[in-house]
């Protein structure tokens, strides 16, 4: 039978965790902690059997299976089968059914709590010289992903119009909020790429209250529309994003704080949005007073040469426009965390073919960038840097190259732990202010020609001779 009782699923997941500290070999055993896992077993009240796939060992190669290059089911399961030899313990069996049972029995949720709750431990044991004028900033921004063209994903994710059934790839939508300070990843919010509320406001207003009082919301224009920004001060959150391109505002009317430095009045809709129930609505002053700030770009081979910045932070003697300037191109890392997670850790083209699958496989490769940035922020503090001047992909690669070695426990050797650190601290992002590059590519593609119809239907056609 399932065990439930809190005690025995504790000393159960210390006893595996001490088993995977004796030796290692599998991803990051030594970051999560017995007291997360166990917490996050137990408020899910999730019940399993002890046998080989555990959670905490399913957690695990999972994990392994997002670091490697790889990518693939059986990669991971060798992997395992290579760890339980070094273990002197019993061999997996070496197909990959057990394994993937496994990853489908594990709750999203699951994958869900630990990646958040790591997420703000770091966010909220970060140094004061890492924050903002002492205050937390979150930089949001969305992205999409596609994944295999199954039916069941094609139902949750449908493909965008201008593709053709069987064509094109299903998409999803997905808006994450990263921590300024530390590069974590604090929420994500996933669902389809077409269809009525899946914008990434209505996603992003799905986690509006995990936010906390005196935050800061760094974010692009579409964040910056009058009921979001009213719900957000509600919640004691400021905001800081660029002026809509839609929005006009009469400066006649407007009090100049300086140059290029106004408060403005912004009048309530007199429309109530479709997605705002009535009470919601009622609720929103009738005005709200805003700041706005016109940024002129001084870097020669930018796009843009001024932009307006809008804001809730109306105290220009504390932030200076200098100040909200610099805070709002701080939104670019958002787009670099967001590279980091697709290009870096492969998460552009999901492999799982449910949407149930797809969802663990976009918390797995969040909780992965996690754990990496908390070995990151580890390697800052000892070497009084900032998390955000290591390189990400050097911190992959070096933990990779250490998470290799299968002599002695990592957590028992202080050279090898210094040695790990000293090589993250070493990869450093390099100081290139003004860079400019062509937003082109220059290695060709293969010039095979695009299939412009379902492949059954291709395989029919190529078979009767008619397929040109």
């Amino acid at each position: 039978m399932p065990h439930r009782t809190q005690g025995r699923v504790h000393r159960h997941i210390v006893k595996v965790m001490r088993d995977l500290d004796d030796k290692p070999g599998l991803a990051f055993s030594d970051l999560l902690s017995a007291d997360l896992i166990t917490d996050s077993v137990e408020e899910i009240d999730y019940s399993f059997r002890e046998r080989i796939f555990t959670p905490m060992v399913t957690v695990w190669v999972f994990l392994s299976q997002i670091l490697s290059s790889d990518h693939s089911c059986r990669d991971a399961v060798a992997r395992l089968a290579a760890f339980r030899s070094a273990s002197r313990q019993d061999p997996c069996a070496p197909g990959t059914s057990s394994y993937c049972d496994a990853r489908r029995r594990l709750p999203v949720e699951l994958f869900r709590r630990i990646t958040r709750a790591i997420g703000r431990q770091l966010q909220e044991e970060a140094p004061q010289d890492w924050l903002w004028k002492g205050r937390s900033v979150k930089i949001i921004d969305g992205t999409t992903v596609s994944m295999p063209d199954t039916r069941k994903n094609q139902e949750a994710f449908p493909q965008a119009n201008t593709q053709q059934p069987g064509v094109g790839f299903p998409v999803a939508r997905c808006v994450v909020l990263f921590s300024l300070a530390c590069g974590t990843a604090l929420e994500m919010a996933m669902g389809p790429y077409k269809g009525k509320e899946t914008g990434e406001n209505s996603l992003f207003r799905t986690f509006y209250n995990h936010l906390n009082a005196r935050d800061i919301v760094v974010g692009d224009r579409y964040y910056g529309s009058y009921c979001d920004v009213a719900m957000l001060q509600d919640r004691d959150v400021d905001v800081v994003v660029r002026k809509h391109q839609l929005r006009q505002t009469d400066y006649r009317r407007a009090r100049r704080l300086g140059r290029g430095d106004y408060l403005v009045v912004w009048d309530k809709p007199k429309q109530r949005p479709d997605w705002m129930d009535e009470v919601s609505y009622q609720k929103i002053p009738d005005q709200l007073t805003m700041r706005e700030v016109q940024i002129q770009v001084q870097e020669k081979g930018k796009r843009v040469k001024h932009l307006t910045v809008v804001t809730t932070l109306l105290d220009h003697r504390e932030y200076r426009t200098r100040d909200i300037a610099e805070l709002y191109r701080t939104r670019w890392n958002a787009e670099l965390d967001l590279r980091s997670l697709k290009t870096t850790l492969q998460m552009d083209v999901l492999r799982c073919k449910t949407p149930d699958m797809v969802r663990k496989e976009m918390w797995a490769h969040l909780l992965t960038y996690n754990l990496i940035r908390t070995m990151m922020a580890q390697t800052a503090h000892q070497y009084e840097l900032l998390p955000r001047q290591i390189s990400f992909k050097g911190a992959l690669q070096t933990i990779n190259a250490h998470r290799g070695y299968h002599g002695t426990s990592l957590a028992d050797d202080p050279h090898m732990i210094a040695t790990m650190l000293h090589a993250i601290a070493s990869h450093r992002v390099g100081n290139r202010p003004g860079r400019v590059e062509p937003r082109a590519i220059k290695r060709r593609s293969k010039p095979h020609p695009l299939l412009n119809m379902p492949r059954r239907e291709a395989r029919r056609r190529i078979l009767e001779g008619t397929y040109a």
